[in-house]
């Protein structure tokens, strides 16, 4: 399952998100991951969420980000949700890659049964016609 959260800087995203993992943390009998591209929500997350800062990664690209998707799925088969803060800017996509990026994190979504909730910084309308049945907010 693939959920989008789609806005402009300051609209939100990034509480709902949070709010979302954090009721994913006291729920979930497996694990939740919270990808983000910096520190200043660390400690906004329930301690049992397992934070990953991605800046000290060398990933650009949706193919790189996929692998690195990839990579923490392969180290813990009880993943259940994964949070990705800021998906434009933590892989560098533009909305076209972010498109095909989307597609190939379904595959694995169905595959592995993992939840990815991706916030995305741009207007709703911006969101390829395809994707749209995945936006939450």
């Amino acid at each position: 399952m693939i959920q989008i959260i789609a806005g402009e800087k300051g609209e939100g995203k990034t509480k709902h998100l949070i709010d979302m993992a954090n009721r994913s943390a006291k729920s979930s009998n497996g694990h939740v991951v919270y990808l983000d591209n910096d520190r200043d929500h660390m400690f906004d997350l329930h301690h049992n969420i397992r934070f990953i800062e991605t800046t000290g990664f060398p990933v650009s690209g949706y193919k790189e980000f996929y692998g690195f998707i990839c990579g923490i799925l392969s180290q813990d088969h009880d993943i259940d949700y994964v949070y990705i803060d800021g998906l434009l800017k933590l892989s560098r996509l533009s909305i076209e890659e972010a498109q095909s990026f989307i597609e190939k994190l379904n595959e694995i979504s169905e595959k592995y049964n993992v939840k990815f909730i991706i916030g995305m910084n741009c207007k709703e309308k911006e969101i390829p016609e395809n994707l749209k049945s995945f936006l939450i907010a």
